[in-house]
Order: structure tokens, then C-alpha cells, then sequence
């Protein structure tokens, strides 16, 4: 079956036909480091984590770009009201989202560049755009000219008179609409040479200059948060298309995490910061969390979901754990089931294959129950597969560290919980069947599952 993904710019379900057969490129919108990482940004970096992963599984060869807004109004701002370094404070924070992604099992990039890196990029753009009249110079900056480029706004399907003009007065422009590929320098701020003065990089222009230097004049997959299709990625397309470049085939964007119906956002005050979650929830954890719903559905985010989200997880691991101690490692299956990778080719539809892994193990907990390992085995092989497309397969290497962690706290608790068991047993043996209810309710209630089987009762997390 082919892969379909949703086009924004067509606002439908799409076909995917790569432009180099068995190849895919991807340019994803990545982090702007003025702050560090909620679980929202982190987001859009697992969907795209989980896109990659379908095509390299359908045999594809992936090229993945993800760049980082190193300079911005935000930055430098911040390196004014803390009297630091603008560069000092971007590289932090480009840090801790590299420790978020990877916190969360995502695949590192081919290219992750950043925009400082590529000003002699930005300049041949701009050169090129005024050359072609797509552009012009004031006062040291540099104008994108909107209306010089009748495509422009079809990705957002506005027209442009319908757009609301800027508030601020900027002298210099030709109609309040157009956008700044170059800002021309402030005192204090930071700088780079250029034929029209000093000045830094306007935010749309940096993406344009890269995707044309790491995936060229027409890539496949251009990506990012729904919030990003105006204005930033209709300027991206202006400038690009302007220039001369065919630029993305596709437009795919995810959906936001949202705090009582509000975007999550830091001006919002409602962030949740990734390096505080993983220290609250296992990482796995918050993988399954933000990855399993649709891309582009959106989280409304709750203590509650998470809580529901661990309890789901804890049913796959349980499965895994339990036929691992009963019949040793047991590699991935080569393929995945046949309604997993229907699922996954259909815009990736993650519930629906998710929906697959736990029929799955249904039937891998029947298999165990009737002893009949070579089924448990089986179906083991099949989940591990679903599971590494996903990102979260318990026995990957990645998530090996956690897995220590967890078991240490396994053992603290399965020695607690060993303690009230015997009880329970002692009770069964004087055939005091009251209090022994009265234990296994108790346990019920903690979120336990107590299974009594021949060689003894066994515990397992249940669904809160």
C-alpha cells in the first residue's frame, strides 16, 4: 500500500511519490532556543521522529533536516534583560532540547544546522530576490515585496487585503504587508557584514537558505507546528519559490499540546518543561503520551492522561516482561501485522496501529495463560516490531538505562508487595477468606492486579 499523508497545501490526503525514488527529504521547522523545551516543542520533534522511522521501515533512505533558530527578537531580548550573551543563552537552550529529544528516543538528525551558520546563504537569497524584483533594500533592511509574488498566501488560503497590517510603523517599506529578510543593526545588538550594512537574519529567511543547502532547489517533506503555516511558512515558500526553487511537495503539520484549550505556550505561562516531566514520569512514558494520538490531533494536557497513558504502557510492558523471564530474548519479527502497517501507511494513523499492539497482546497474555509459549513467543515478536516503529519497544538498547531504573523500583516494590501477598496466603491457609479479600481489594485499590497462578500469586500494574 502506498503511503498517504495529509498535504496542507491541498488541504487532503495525499498520495506520497518521492521526487528520487527510494528516497525521502525532510525539512522539519526545529527549535527557536530562546528558552528551554515543553513538551509541546518536543512534540513536533517525535511525530516527525515517528514519520522518519515508517518510511526507513517501508525501505526508504532519509534525509532529515531539522535546523535551530539561533538569533531571533526573543534571544536577543533576553540577552538584554539578563545581561548575558546572546549566543551563551542560545546554546544552552539548543542543549536542552538535544537532551529533550533525546530524553524521549528521538532518532538524531542527518543535518541540524544552525542559522548563524548560513548567513553567506541568506545573503546569495536576498542578492538573487532583488535581482528578480521579488526584493528591496531601506535603511539597511531588506523587504520581501508580498505582492510581487502572485502565489503568495495559498498555503494558508487567505487573500492578501484581507490580512491585517502591522500595527508598528517601519519606514522604509512599500506596503506594510511586506516582511524583513534583514534587519538592519541596533546598538547592542549582534551583526554581520553585508552588501546593504550590517544587520542580522529575519526568522523566515534562515529556513529558505537552508532547506536550499541541505535538500536543494525541490525536496520532498517540509514540516512543523500548525501554528507555523502563517506567517512563517508562507514567507518561507515567497522567498523560495521566488528565488527559483521549486521547494517542498508536501506540507505536513502537526497539532499543538494544549493547557485548558490554550496552546502551550511560555508568553501563556502554562509550559510544562520537559527537563521537570522526565523527572516525574519515565520517558517511555511521555513518548507514548505525545506519540501514540493522531499528529494531527490535538493533547489537551492532564495529569489524568498521563496517568492513563503509563497505565496503557504498563499493560505492554507487563506482556514483554513476562514472556521475556518465561522464554529468554526474542528478537523483533521482520515484518509488522499486516492491519499495523495499513494503519501506519494511512496519514499514520498511530491510534489505529496502536490499537493493533494491544489486540496483540491480548493475545500474547491468552497464550501465556494457556502455556502455550511458542504463540507467546509469536506475538512477543510482533509487538517488539510495532513497537521499535514507534519508538518504544522497552527492550530497545536506548531505553536500556531507564529499564535499570525501573527495575531496581520494581524490586523495592515487589518486595513490599511480596509482604502483603504472604499475608494473603497465610489468611487462604487458616482459610480466613475475609481478610484475604480484604488484602486483594486493598491491592486492587493501589492498582494492582494480583493473579493467582500455580507456582503462586504474581502482581501486575492495572488500569487506573
Amino acid at each position: 500500500m502506498t503511503i498517504r499523508l495529509y498535504d496542507t497545501s491541498a488541504r487532503q490526503i495525499r498520495d506520497f511519490s518521492p521526487l528520487k525514488p527510494g528516497c525521502v527529504s525532510i525539512y522539519l521547522c526545529g527549535a527557536t532556543v530562546q528558552a528551554a523545551p515543553h513538551i509541546g516543542h518536543i512534540r513536533s520533534g517525535l511525530n516527525f521522529d515517528i514519520m522518519r522511522r515508517w518510511f526507513e521501515y517501508r525501505g526508504y533512505d532519509v534525509t532529515f533536516v531539522r535546523n535551530v533558530t539561533d538569533i531571533d527578537d526573543k534571544i536577543i531580548a533576553k540577552s538584554a534583560d539578563q545581561g548575558r550573551a546572546w549566543w551563551a543563552i542560545g546554546y544552552e537552550n539548543e542543549r536542552a532540547f538535544n537532551d529533550g529529544y533525546q530524553a524521549l528516543g528521538c532518532l538524531p538528525p542527518t543535518y541540524e544546522p544552525r542559522a548563524t551558520g548560513h548567513i553567506t546563504e541568506m545573503v546569495e537569497m536576498m542578492r538573487g530576490l532583488i535581482e528578480r524584483g521579488h526584493a528591496y533594500e531601506a535603511d539597511g533592511s531588506v523587504y520581501f515585496d508580498v505582492r510581487s509574488f502572485p502565489g503568495y498566501l495559498q498555503l494558508s488560503n487567505q487573500g492578501i487585503d484581507d490580512l491585517r497590517q502591522p500595527d508598528e510603523g517601519v519606514s522604509g517599506k512599500r506596503d506594510p504587508r511586506d516582511f524583513a529578510m534583514w534587519k538592519a543593526t541596533k546598538p547592542g545588538e549582534p551583526d554581520w557584514e553585508t552588501p546593504w550594512g550590517r544587520g542580522r537574519p529575519g526568522w523566515h529567511l534562515e529556513c529558505s537558505a537552508m532547506a536550499h543547502k541541505y535538500l536543494g532547489a525541490a525536496f520532498d517533506i517540509h514540516g512543523g507546528g500548525l501554528d507555523l503555516v502563517f506567517p512563517h511558512h508562507e514567507n518561507e515558500i515567497a522567498q523560495a519559490k521566488a528565488y527559483g526553487d521549486d521547494f517542498a511537495q508536501y506540507w505536513v503539520h502537526n497539532a499543538w499540546v494544549t493547557m485548558s484549550g490554550e496552546k502551550m505556550s511560555k508568553s501563556l505561562g502554562n509550559s510544562v518543561l520537559v527537563s521537570e516531566m522526565v523527572k516525574r514520569w519515565r520517558p517511555i512514558v511521555l513518548r507514548y503520551y505525545l506519540g501514540t494520538p493522531h499528529y494531527r490531533s490535538t493533547i489537551e494536557y492532564s495529569e489524568e492522561a498521563l496517568r492513563e497513558a503509563e497505565s496503557a504502557f504498563a499493560r505492554i510492558e507487563g506482556f514483554v516482561q513476562r514472556v521475556v523471564e518465561k522464554a529468554g530474548t526474542v528478537e523483533p519479527a521482520a515484518e509488522v501485522p499486516l492491519a499495523f502497517a495499513e494503519a501506519m501507511d494511512d496519514d499514520l494513523g498511530v491510534p489505529q496501529a496502536l490499537a493493533v499492539v494491544h489486540t496483540t497482546v491480548r493475545q500474547g497474555n491468552s497464550a501465556l495463560a494457556a502455556d502455550d509459549k511458542e504463540a507467546a513467543v509469536a506475538r512477543l515478536a510482533e509487538v517488539r516490531a510495532m513497537l521499535g516503529v514507534l519508538g518504544l519497544d522497552p527492550l530497545d538498547a536506548h531505553w536500556a538505562g531507564e529499564s535499570d531504573r525501573g527495575a531496581d523500583l520494581h524490586g523495592v516494590v515487589d518486595s513490599l508487595v511480596r509482604l502483603v501477598l504472604d499475608q494473603r496466603e497465610s489468611a487462604r491457609a487458616r482459610k480466613d477468606w475475609a481478610t484475604a479479600d480484604a488484602i486483594r481489594d486493598q491491592l486492587s485499590q493501589s492498582g494492582l492486579v494480583i493473579e493467582d497462578s500455580p507456582q503462586g500469586p504474581r502482581w501486575s500494574l492495572g488500569p487506573r
